[in-house]
């Protein structure tokens, strides 16, 4: 951005500019960003906050670079802008095997995702004291990939980050109890399967056990599919491909109907990321692929059968678990 662009902010009071800051060291910004003038940049934050400019950051932490001690300098310079830099949070690289002539990146261990959790948990003290909410949060990957349970709906202050896979996992999983709860059961009979990506897996198993008690002759398979297109490190469903899911199903009693999250497919259209589209998946599967939105009713009603009045169009983040 120029000048002339924060300027033009300014006058017409757009508000919020979500920001990627990754570092506020000026340096090690330049570096992380392979431009020279990334480090100058910052000083933007200052003027918008310094014109009531609403802003929304993101930390994308590379291991070995702007984490532990680094983390701790950034989310120390970037108090003086709370409140008007209302929320931060912190998600891992996400990091495809499409890396030749790349800067060397490694993904963040069991332990090491603990640690961010420690680190993030540590800051959010800090800031629940001297201003009242948490401010910094660590992204859903950090607590599945570590096995430490999601947070309760309080630790997200109403979900300021949930476009960057900040509490949707919480949320979701909310939305599906607070209809599952409000539904009777029944002995309706459905034999189902559920495509999921390897993070949001359990989650899903647990979905669909939670259906089970109220619903016994309804049968949910939940079938985890491996990113053998993006590479084993991309573990998100949101990323996942049609030829992949055709792969690692074929030949699979799939039941009635496959159910497909809609943030696999691109937005607004019936085609996978790689260009694979619903008819194709149909026709190799021999089942009917069923469309859920990024929601948890949705999800107790398609594994029910229960129709659908809405034709609404997911919007959800590409990205998201």
């Amino acid at each position: 951005m120029t000048d002339d662009d924060v300027d033009r902010i300014i006058r017409y009071n757009l508000s919020p500019i979500n920001i990627s800051i990754h570092t506020m060291d000026k340096e090690l910004r330049c570096k992380m960003l392979n431009n020279r003038f990334a480090g100058e940049k910052l000083e933007y934050i200052k003027k918008l906050n310094e014109n009531n400019i609403t802003m929304n950051a993101q930390i994308v932490l590379c291991k070995g670079y702007n984490d532990k001690e680094k983390l701790d300098e950034t989310l120390e310079k970037m108090m003086p802008f709370v409140p008007n830099m209302k929320s931060c949070s912190v998600v891992p690289a996400g990091l495809t095997k499409y890396r030749e002539g790349l800067a060397k990146l490694e993904p963040f261990t069991k332990e090491e995702a603990k640690e961010v959790i420690a680190q993030v948990d540590k800051w959010q003290k800090v800031f629940k004291e001297k201003f009242g909410i948490n401010y910094v949060y660590a992204a859903d990957e950090f607590y599945m990939m570590s096995d430490t349970p999601i947070p309760d709906e309080d630790y997200y202050d109403g979900y300021p980050q949930i476009e960057n896979g900040v509490g949707m996992t919480r949320s979701y999983l909310n939305e599906f109890y607070d209809y599952l709860n409000s539904i009777d059961g029944d002995d309706r009979a459905r034999n189902v399967s559920v495509v999921t990506g390897e993070l949001f897996f359990n989650c899903s198993l647990e979905m669909a056990d939670a259906i089970k008690k109220k619903f016994p002759n309804v049968d949910a398979k939940v079938y985890k599919i491996i990113n053998d297109f993006f590479g084993h490190t991309i573990t998100v469903t949101g990323l996942l491909v049609g030829h992949d899911i055709i792969e690692q199903l074929k030949g699979k009693d799939l039941g009635d109907e496959l159910l497909l999250p809609a943030n696999t497919l691109k937005y607004g259209e019936d085609i996978f990321l790689d260009d694979v589209s619903l008819d194709d998946l149909k026709c190799v599967l021999q089942t009917k692929p069923i469309i859920v939105k990024s929601n948890g009713k949705d999800f107790v009603d398609k594994v029910l059968g229960n129709a659908d009045n809405s034709d609404e169009l997911d919007t959800r983040n590409k990205y998201e678990l």
